[in-house]
């Protein structure tokens, strides 16, 4: 992320600072199966940073912090098949290094919602079909984003993966990682361990069944609150730019 940061903004936090994704087709497909709303954590994110010290840490969510934002219970055998794979991953990438217990304790206490979730009718003509529909639904929310400053560094055909794995209850199921530089930057300054949210995931899938899109990604007050976050240099970029990612999607489906 320097290089972007330099660009925009013309200074960096950190020696190094990256966000990263990773990805296990097989325990999502099983967990996608448990609630769709995994999907909120395909992929899953993560930070790695060096400190000025030369002290390289790596920040992702614990087998607690995917079970709140999934939904899914701590005691799933693949949510923590999935978190003991990420573990002995973290432990392979840093021999000799340790875990680091972080002070915060507010997100115990959380009262408002893990994730903004929105759904839209889907209107149209015979002439149409269903995935000419969705293509000009996705050109549309790329081409109404793009230019009001959210990336997208990673994109995954989620329903491809199901059908391999014999969910064929989907007529699409997309994810889209999203990031914002105006937000990363001033959060990461002193909070860099929030890349185990961003880049954040934004879902959109249509069961067989039914004739709505379903759409849906991590509320900013997990940013909020699993860090402690008070300051308002940090605030203002997260608040607002979940508002603007709202109110343009509403625009796109109203």
């Amino acid at each position: 992320m320097n290089k972007p940061f330099s660009k925009r903004f013309g200074g960096t936090h950190y020696p190094l600072y990256r966000l990263a994704t990773v990805h296990h087709s097989d325990i999502t497909a099983r967990l996608i199966r448990v609630n769709p709303q995994f999907a909120l954590l395909t992929p899953l994110s993560m930070s790695i940073w060096q400190e000025k010290s030369g002290q390289i840490n790596i920040a992702s969510l614990s087998l607690r912090g995917m079970s709140r934002i999934s939904a899914i219970p701590q005691n799933n055998p693949d949510l923590v098949t999935l978190a003991k794979r990420m573990e002995k991953a973290l432990r392979s990438a840093l021999p000799g290094g340790h875990f680091k217990k972080l002070p915060y304790r507010h997100v115990a206490a959380m009262d408002k919602p893990l994730a903004v979730t929105l759904t839209a009718a889907i209107e149209r003509d015979e002439e149409t079909e269903l995935s000419d529909w969705k293509d000009d639904f996705e050109s549309e929310f790329e081409g109404e984003m793009e230019p009001i400053g959210f990336l997208f560094p990673g994109f995954i055909d989620l329903n491809d993966e199901l059908i391999d794995h014999g969910d064929n209850r989907f007529d699409f199921f997309d994810t889209y990682s999203v990031c914002k530089l105006d937000v990363i930057y001033p959060v990461s300054k002193t909070h860099p361990e929030v890349g185990a949210f961003a880049p954040c995931t934004f879902y959109l899938y249509k069961l067989k069944k039914e004739n709505v899109m379903h759409m849906g990604f991590p509320s900013v007050q997990n940013w909020i609150a699993s860090a402690n976050i008070k300051d308002k240099a940090s605030l203002a970029p997260l608040l607002e730019a979940e508002k603007l990612f709202v109110d343009t999607l509403k625009s796109i489906t109203e």
